[in-house]
């Protein structure tokens, strides 16, 4: 059951990272506090892959063209649904655009059903009718507010599609480096996939936002535990996705909900209207019945 306890780690040192660059957007903008993630995260994913690596000497990774594929895509679509998020962040709320994101297991249940061909059970069908629901409530604009309420749901179910590619992506590339060694495997690609994300991103912002990246490197602190959780958090989801199917990983990483609405309410004075408490747990329960059936 060692899923279970990466993935209860996971969720709170997720929101922690998430406040930590919601923190970092004023100054170095969404792109830069993205950066943040992947740059200052890298010697901690570092770290920890050494010490799994000379924990498990019989490792034979193999480096395919499909392992390749998918840590390429994967790592484009974290770093577009990350900076995508903090973006709805700013808009909607900490709290509610941590639940829109959560759209990306419904999203991902109705592309394998649409372009893969996969069969849904009928209580995947519900549940993706009870959270398509409840993101409608939770996201419903306050009167006077409709565009910008508007463009943040828009871009919470925008990182929430990406994430879902990143998610798949992530997986699969761990399944084809060494699926006889799971956690391996699961920190040998997120190395690879923020290796790429920094040297990438860093590379375009320098050219593009120069000022970003001052930005980033005067916020030295904060953005150097920013990289801590992120780091953290991925070793643990990338983990119980390598110890367990998505689905169950999913419903567990639910706690992420609650966190981020305590957090949000503490660090950024937010106050959730009865209307999104109503559809964060109409959501809520529409992911678990997406995830467990």
């Amino acid at each position: 059951m060692l899923w279970i306890l990466l993935t209860v780690a996971a969720a709170p040192l997720q929101v922690a990272r998430n406040a930590m660059q919601r923190g970092l957007v004023g100054d170095a903008g969404p792109w830069g506090a993205t950066l943040v993630r992947f740059l200052f995260g890298l010697p901690f994913s570092i770290a920890i892959f050494l010490t799994v690596f000379l924990a498990t000497p019989g490792a034979t990774p193999h480096w395919t063209p499909v392992f390749w594929t998918a840590a390429i895509l994967g790592a484009i679509a974290q770093v577009t649904a990350t900076a995508v998020l903090l973006m709805a962040m700013s808009r909607s709320g900490f709290a509610v655009a941590t639940m829109l994101q959560q759209s990306s297991l419904p999203l991902a249940a109705i592309m394998g059903w649409f372009v893969l061909g996969d069969a849904l059970s009928g209580a995947v069908w519900l549940g993706v009718a009870v959270a398509s629901a409840g993101l409608v409530v939770l996201s419903w604009p306050r009167a006077g507010q409709g565009k910008a309420d508007l463009s943040g749901a828009l871009l919470g179910l925008a990182a929430g599609a990406a994430f879902a590619v990143a998610f798949n992506g992530f997986r699969e590339g761990g399944r084809a480096l060494d699926p006889a060694h799971p956690i391996f495997s699961a920190t040998a690609t997120l190395v690879v996939a923020q290796a790429m994300q920094a040297c990438v991103l860093t590379s375009i912002l320098a050219v593009t936002r120069p000022q970003a990246l001052r930005a980033v490197r005067g916020a030295w602190r904060p953005s150097l535990a920013a990289g801590f959780f992120g780091s953290a958090a991925s070793v643990c989801w990338f983990g119980a996705l390598a110890l367990a199917p998505a689905a169950p990983v999913r419903a567990v990483g639910l706690i992420e909900g609650p966190i981020a609405a305590a957090v949000g309410r503490k660090l950024f004075r937010e106050k959730l209207r009865v209307s999104q408490w109503v559809g964060g747990a109409l959501t809520g329960a529409g992911l678990l019945l997406c995830a467990l059936g």
